[in-house]
């Protein structure tokens, strides 16, 4: 540039020379005003064409010298196009900002739009650990994710009956649960699998308890698919893991029903009612859990309804273990019809060889909780269409029986530390008219049963210590007894 600017400062100067020949400075000169006095000099005569074309073929010149300078200053500051990295090292000098040292990079200027192309860092998956929840690994964009627990119970049961005792120990129950979510949040999936001694069914050697498929997207119309729990009554639906007591009553495992395959729809917060409105209804196959080879057609449909005037809490858990100063309650009425089935209870029992029966089942119940006191109550009801079948077979008449009976549950508890409950429970059975005849003898032999138990919690339900006794008696009394229970029950 200060080459540019020399060579126009020059030319410029040399200008008024080189032209003064050819009538420019006489033309200046001719402006001025004569002296006074004097006379007015002759008319100088206009430029000649020849004296203007001489300045316009000047000034050509020196535009083409200045643009030559301009061109030859570029070439001198880029290198040769033989090498490349020194050219665009060039550039990215000339690019730089002057306080920006060499090698530094630059940021996105403020206020830029951002870099929709630049690739996006990966999000690892979350790995969970904690006791009594097991392992869990889920992605952080919530498409999947899964849970993976056991769960023991180590159990000593000493039996006292008609002079006689015996003892029976070993592993009750052991369970494996994978739990998770599959494609988004509200598609679940869990299954659960049983290898304990007192786990496997008569004619079934199938460790499967429970699989399924959950969408839980509408509040109001959630779908559950699979082998699970008949959502009839809440004393048997309660999970094995949050029993109070060792086992659960005699009247449950005689008049609930049990896991099966179906489809179920339900809601845990009807209409938006902050838990306060629950609903479960269900169509099941209503021969019970892992049945094999073709049946009677037939079917098990169920409807539930359930009201906590004090809003949702954790009903489907025994005992207050949170000891919460206020009250919670749940109430809850059930109905279900089992058509056509081949099992003594319905989803449970012995399997009928002569044809099928019709059983109508009825529930209600009631859980409250309040400052560490609990107290859950029911009711169960269920009536077959007839009372048994006979056909002859060897010359000889065969009868199978149905079961109809109704029995009620009261079971109450109380938190005296906060890891020590101890609990309560009475429990009666009643058969109802010409029934199954084993039935009728249990309830003259055993069909009450009256105790209690401590629990000492380490963990909450997940690491509990549990001890409990029963009375077990009748209206004769030559086959009472005493049953005493250990068990060390720990989820892992």
């Amino acid at each position: 540039m200060f080459a540019r600017s020399l060579v126009i400062y020059a030319s410029l100067w040399s200008l008024p020379w080189n032209l003064s020949g050819g009538g420019l400075v006489k033309s200046v000169h001719a402006q001025e005003p004569p002296p006074a006095g004097s006379a007015a000099p002759p008319a100088t005569p206009a430029p000649e064409p020849s004296s203007t074309a001489a300045l316009e073929e000047r000034i050509r010149i020196l535009e083409q010298r200045l643009q030559e300078l301009d061109q030859r200053q570029r070439s001198e500051q880029r290198p040769a196009p033989s090498d490349p990295k020194a050219a665009q090292k060039t550039e990215q000098k000339a690019e730089q900002k002057p306080d920006q040292k060499p090698g530094a990079e630059q940021g996105p200027r403020q206020g830029a739009a951002p870099d929709k192309t630049a690739a996006k860092p990966k999000l690892l998956p979350v790995f969970t650990l904690a006791p009594g929840k097991g392992i869990g690994l889920a992605l952080p964009d919530g498409r999947f994710s899964f849970n993976l627990r056991f769960r023991t119970q180590l159990r000593d049961t000493i039996l006292r009956q008609n002079d006689k005792t015996t003892n029976e120990i070993g592993f009750k129950t052991i369970r494996l649960w994978l739990t998770g979510n599959l494609l988004n949040p509200d598609i679940k999936y869990g299954i659960q699998l049983a290898f304990g001694f007192g786990d496997f069914e008569t004619g079934s050697s199938t460790p499967l308890f429970d699989a399924f498929i959950e969408y839980t997207r509408l509040r109001d119309l959630q779908i559950k698919a699979g082998q699970f729990f008949v959502p009839f009554d809440r004393l048997r639906t309660i999970r094995e893991f949050a029993l109070q007591l060792v086992d659960r009553p005699a009247v449950i495992r005689e008049l609930s029903l049990d896991r099966d395959v179906g489809i179920a729809f339900s809601s845990q917060d009807l209409f938006g009612s902050h838990g306060v409105l629950s609903y479960h209804l269900g169509v099941f196959g209503g021969e019970g859990r892992n049945r094999f080879g073709g049946a009677v057609p037939g079917g098990l449909y169920v409807g539930r309804i359930a009201i906590r005037p004090f809003g949702a809490f954790d009903d489907d858990i025994e005992g207050d273990l949170e000891r919460l100063r206020r009250p919670r309650l749940a109430i809850g009425l059930a109905g279900a019809y089992n058509q056509a089935t081949n099992r003594q209870r319905g989803t449970t029992g012995n399997t009928y060889t002569l044809g099928t029966f019709d059983y109508a089942h009825a529930a209600a119940d009631l859980i409250f909780k309040c400052a560490g006191v609990y107290l859950a109550g029911e009711v169960l009801y269920r009536q077959a269409w007839q009372p048994f079948r006979e056909a002859t077979k060897d010359g000889k008449t065969v009868r199978e029986w149905s079961r109809s009976a109704w029995g009620y549950v009261i079971q109450a508890s109380a938190m005296v530390h906060r890891q020590v409950e101890v609990v309560g429970r009475w429990e009666h059975l009643i058969p109802i008219g010409n029934t199954d005849p084993t039935l009728i003898q249990t309830g003259k032999d055993q069909n009450r049963q009256a105790g209690g138990g401590l629990n000492l919690y380490l963990n909450g339900h997940l690491f509990k210590l549990q001890a409990d006794y029963f009375y077990l008696f009748g209206t004769t009394t030559t086959a009472r007894g005493h049953q005493l229970r250990f068990q060390l029950d720990v989820s892992i």
